[in-house]
């Protein structure tokens, strides 16, 4: 029964006291989270002069771009339509008063991972990291699991019979990491500078995860496995994505998947201190639809789309550009429940208790039905579903004995209907009686997703479609993949190398460019 239905800001929110479900969400966006926002030292007026660059976006890209600008001693100022800053990184209270969510990135492997953001002082900025006990569970039927913990060997011990082989297939790359990380998140064609590492993960990235997979024995194995490939969004079955679920399990092995203190807006806030440290400034409330809303720069980056820089740019984008941009695809979208539950998931696998991340699925044969069926536009029987449990590691989320979970199935893009009760159900089958503990509920469509952000287009939360053409040459075929075809104006979002995850490295990649371009001399971009 609902007890109090109420809205802010657009995404349905219920607080319930008992079971029970209500009608399709609203099309409106989220409400505002709480972070840095107008009337804070960061408001800005757009109306200076002289700047050396403008950034548009204040997601973590958009930031990473303005503070490698600004610690080359270039004048900077970035542009958010929000009325706070984070894209991709808010945090807020969306259920109950005192339990907090995150809006949309939960869990951070790759920022701890990230060469850029690990090189920055961001602990000195109030960036701080929790790690669970568990970082990853991944249930399967009959009270079985899969557990990938930060230690390898710890890992491999509780793989049993499949132990050998995971060491065998991640130990090296896990080992070395940093160097791995180095060439990953860079665009594809580069002339490495460790081209014995990236020949090591190029001979399991090409594998795709179901042949992958072959090398394990036990459903355990092979699920853990399906569950961090399917970050992909694509078909488990396709080529090339046995090497992203590689890339997560090195992470793992390596950094960990920790969470910031007090929700991933905190990585946001780190970012917006430092830069304002560093001289640069920041305008909430300043949508960009055309360029002449920009103000005179000598060089402009967009954390954006391509759909969005061919909205904002249009006719000024040189035809090749245009044509590609207009092209560019969109992947399966997410639907998202964050959920305010009374004591927890009641999880029947011990392990999913302590755990971080919980991938819900079934075994690898499940998983992949449900990936293969979200990107060919149906909505599958039994989706996979990614489950934050944040509070674990960081109590502060919490209001007592309520707990904030963070839950979003692969739907397919733009997918019109409610979605809530296949999560349930999903829920209920490895956690009997979760729907009795829930006491709020907060709904995010994939149209909820894209009003929040028009980066999420159709509820695509990864900048676009991860097939092999888009992967390869993302966004566009280019000697440089960020530039967009005007002079001194770069696409810096998840669209461009190495694609999505909150590791600011394609805001960083793409200010090189643009600082280059700057110490060239070259000129008013705008």
């Amino acid at each position: 029964m609902i007890a109090n239905d109420r809205t802010t800001g657009g995404s349905r929110i219920d607080a319930v006291d008992e079971a029970g479900s209500a009608g399709a969400p609203s099309r409106r966006g989220c409400r505002a989270a709480d972070g840095i926002g107008p009337g804070t030292a960061l408001s800005r007026s757009r109306s200076g002069s002289g700047l050396d660059a403008v950034v548009v976006g204040a997601g973590p890209n958009g930031l990473a771009a303005a503070v490698t600008l600004a610690e080359a001693g270039r004048s900077v100022t970035v542009l958010e339509a929000a009325s706070t800053i984070g894209g991709g990184s808010r945090s807020g209270e969306l259920t109950l008063p005192g339990v907090r969510h995150d809006v949309c990135s939960a869990v951070h492997p790759f920022a701890v991972g990230s060469p850029y953001l690990t090189s920055l002082p961001l602990q000195d900025h109030g960036l701080e990291w929790r790690w669970p006990e568990i970082d990853l569970a991944h249930p399967i039927d009959g009270g079985r699991v899969g557990v990938m913990v930060r230690s390898i060997d710890d890992t491999v011990t509780g793989l049993g019979a499949d132990g050998d082989a995971w060491r065998r297939a991640f130990g090296s790359l896990a080992a070395q990491f940093p160097a791995l990380a180095a060439e990953f998140f860079q665009p594809l064609l580069h002339l490495p500078r460790h081209p014995v590492v990236l020949a090591k993960f190029g001979l399991r990235a090409l594998f795709s995860t179901t042949r992958f997979a072959g090398r394990f024995s036990t459903d355990e194995a092979r699920a853990l496995f399906a569950g961090v490939s399917a970050h992909v969004f694509t078909p488990l079955s396709w080529p090339t994505t046995a090497g992203v679920g590689a890339m997560f399990v090195a992470a793992c092995h390596s950094g960990g998947w920790p969470v910031p203190a007090g929700g991933s807006q905190s990585i946001v806030n780190a970012l917006a201190s430092l830069l304002t440290e560093l001289g640069g400034t920041i305008q909430v409330d300043t949508p960009v639809k055309t360029l002449a809303d920009l103000p005179t720069s000598r060089t402009v980056l967009f954390d954006t789309t391509p759909s969005g820089v061919l909205s904002i740019a249009g006719d000024d984008l040189p035809a090749t550009a245009r044509r590609a941009f207009a092209r560019w695809k969109y992947g399966p979208g997410a639907f998202k429940l964050d959920l305010a539950v009374e004591g927890g998931i009641p999880w029947q696998a011990d392990a999913a208790h302590r755990a971080g991340t919980v991938h819900v699925g079934g075994t690898l044969e499940q998983v992949a039905t449900a990936e293969a069926e979200a990107y060919r536009g149906r909505m599958p029987e039994q989706p996979f579903i990614l489950v934050g449990q944040q509070y674990l590691c960081d109590p502060q989320r919490s209001a007592g004995d309520i707990h904030p979970v963070w839950a979003y199935a692969h739907v397919p893009n733009n997918y019109p209907h409610d979605a809530t009760e296949p999560i349930l159900d999903q829920l209920e089958r490895f956690a009997p009686g979760v729907r009795d503990r829930i006491v709020g509920k907060h709904v995010m469509s994939p149209a909820d997703f894209e009003d929040y952000n028009s980066n999420y287009v159709g509820g695509d939360i990864a900048g676009g479609a991860n097939y092999a053409r888009q992967l390869v040459f993302r966004p566009r075929i280019s000697t440089d993949p960020y530039a967009i075809g005007i002079p001194g104006m770069y696409l810096c979002s998840a669209s461009t190398p190495p694609g999505a995850g909150v590791h600011g490295m394609s805001g960083h990649n793409a200010a090189r460019r643009a600082l280059r371009y700057l110490d060239r001399g070259g000129g008013q971009a705008r």
